[in-house]
């Protein structure tokens, strides 16, 4: 496998595990779905659920608004390692929960990871969640309502840039007195 190949396939892996996020934020299960081989696992032991295919994930996404007020996941990338057309990896990951029934999740936790190549690019063929720390406190902040997505305003033309003034010569300023009591040599010799 060439240099461009392996760098290819990490960038690739990477903006998989940026695309689950994302999909899972913006409760986008079909979305999120597609991103698993057709036959692909997504284990939540702690939840718990073991969702396998994808019609099971998409069921499990109808089912998310109902129990989750809101959810915030924020990945950080981890380990890759390819082997051929398969490879394993990690991402760590935090999220802030807060669950219908008012109770609230603080949780870092790791994705263990197998990949699959496909015609398609790179797919999930497992993806396990593990809590590794779990704050049950109740959260103190709340969501933002929901807003239509912003739209992009034009960009104005930008103003001209005027000069900047042209400064004095630093020959006519006056010389700088040091502040009094501070001991300096020719303050000494006076």
């Amino acid at each position: 496998m060439s240099d461009f190949q392996v760098i290819a396939d990490r960038v690739e892996i990477e903006a998989l595990r940026g695309e689950f996020t994302d999909a899972a934020m913006m409760r986008d299960y079909d979305r999120l779905a597609s991103l698993f081989t057709p036959d692909g696992v997504l284990r939540m032991p702690d939840v718990p659920a073991e969702l396998v295919g994808r019609e099971d994930i998409r069921a499990w996404g109808v089912r998310v608004p109902a129990l989750v007020e809101y959810f915030v996941q924020n990945m950080h990338p981890g380990t890759i390692r390819l082997e051929g057309d398969t490879a394993s990896g990690r991402a760590y990951l935090s999220e802030l929960i807060r669950l219908r029934d008012g109770s609230s999740h603080l949780n870092y936790a790791i994705y263990h990871d197998r990949y699959q190549r496909t015609v398609d690019g790179w797919k999930f063929t497992e993806r396990v969640y593990d809590i590794r720390y779990l704050d049950l406190s109740p959260l103190a902040g709340s969501a933002a309502p929901v807003a239509a997505p912003p739209v992009a305003a034009p960009r104005a033309a930008a103003p001209p840039v005027a000069a900047p003034p042209v400064a004095a010569p630093l020959a006519a300023a006056a010389p700088a007195r040091p502040p009094a009591g501070n001991g300096s040599a020719a303050e000494g010799r006076r």
